[in-house]
């Protein structure tokens, strides 16, 4: 079995750094807001290159914190993609405005900024472009429009730790950058957790209350917050994985040029692009192929750990039938979401397992168009 992604063997790596951080923090007795998490937050403030981070207890908060924290909610409008994990929408809603979709680009996946501004109206309040699989969007594109029509910019780069556009670490383009900590990210934790980034003192004070049950001074609370706050532990630990983050995404990086290798000179595969002007960390290493259903199942027959990220669109979930969109209103997302398959991604993917998946990838895929053509 090659999986999608192997925690153990990270753990074998930098288990006896992590056992002594833990325990260190158990000895401690300081396991809520200590120093670790404000260590945390100044050096991945130093790593991403803002001012200012506030950690919180997972990447929906920190989704949902900095929605709160520019005042948008009931009656309020917010354009995003349907080709993202439940939560960048899921945020939306929580606050009580409306998600409003857009296309994406075929080939990136990410989103189209040429189809936001038709979708602007005097209720759209901010923009939220999801850095899907680690690749940036065109943030140039999407911070002119934004600017143009007054609106707010949430990065979600819960996938995209590392990443780049421009030279420039995303999260640092818009209002937030939002991180998801969740184990199997490139900077993952072992549990949950999160973390806002943002240039903006006030919008940084902002998120320290509302994570905080709402009151920057203890039991003065102001409004009505919530308890979301990353713990010692996780901080701790990040902190050390934090060290190795530059390292893992440069062999994710090789790992998708290997893949790609690999792939060469088989048209009914196609390869994922790295845009022009941006640094992609393969968060996931995504490809499209014809009868994707059965090669996904042949795969697994095959002990290949594929996955499917995202197989039906946000547009098209049950929680959003109340927007009324049908099957056919974003084509090019509905496509996408019926031919891309993820394949086992992780920094310690050895040249042989790279080669068995490719192999095994190749031949289902030619043995379900045979099938197909009969």
């Amino acid at each position: 079995m090659i999986p999608i992604f192997d925690s153990k063997r990270q753990y074998n790596q930098i288990g006896s750094e992590v056992e002594k951080a833990v325990c260190e923090v158990l000895r401690s007795g300081c396991y809520i807001l200590g120093p670790n998490a404000k260590a945390l937050e100044n050096e991945l403030a130093q790593y991403i290159g803002c001012k200012y981070t506030v950690g919180l207890n997972s990447g929906t908060d920190a989704l949902h914190l900095a929605l709160r924290a520019l005042d948008i909610g009931a009656g309020d409008e917010v354009i995003t993609v349907a080709f993202t994990f439940v939560a960048t929408a899921e945020a939306i809603g929580i606050v009580g405005a409306k998600p409003v979709f857009c296309e994406i680009k075929s080939d990136t996946f990410e989103m189209d900024a040429s189809s936001i501004e038709k979708l602007i109206t005097p209720r759209t309040k901010a923009i939220i472009p999801v850095h899907l699989y680690g690749q940036p969007c065109d943030m140039d594109a999407i911070m002119d429009i934004a600017k143009r029509h007054n609106l707010h910019v949430i990065e979600d780069c819960a996938q995209a730790i590392g990443a780049k556009y421009k030279g420039k670490m995303v999260g640092t383009f818009g209002d937030f950058g939002c991180l998801s900590f969740y184990p199997t990210k490139n900077l993952g934790g072992m549990g949950d957790g999160g973390l806002i980034m943002t240039n903006d003192e006030k919008l940084r004070d902002r998120v320290i209350a509302l994570r905080n049950h709402g009151g920057a001074v203890r039991y003065h609370h102001d409004e009505i917050g919530v308890n979301s706050r990353l713990d010692e532990i996780q901080a701790a630990i990040l902190r050390i994985k934090l060290r190795h983050i530059d390292s893992w995404n440069e062999q994710r990086r090789a790992h998708a040029y290997r893949y790609n290798e690999l792939f060469a000179g088989h048209p009914e595969i196609v390869t994922p692009v790295e845009a022009d002007n941006t640094y992609c960390v393969y968060h996931q290493y995504t490809i499209k192929v014809p009868n994707r259903d059965e090669v996904f199942d042949m795969l697994h027959e095959r002990g290949i750990g594929a996955m499917l990220y995202y197989p039906i669109p946000l547009h098209l979930q049950k929680v959003h039938n109340y927007l009324g969109m049908e099957k056919g209103s974003l084509p090019v997302t509905e496509h996408n979401t019926d031919v891309v398959m993820s394949l086992p991604m992780f920094p310690e993917l050895t040249d042989e397992e790279q080669q068995q998946v490719a192999s095994a990838v190749i031949e289902c895929v030619e043995k379900a168009s045979s099938k197909a053509a009969v």
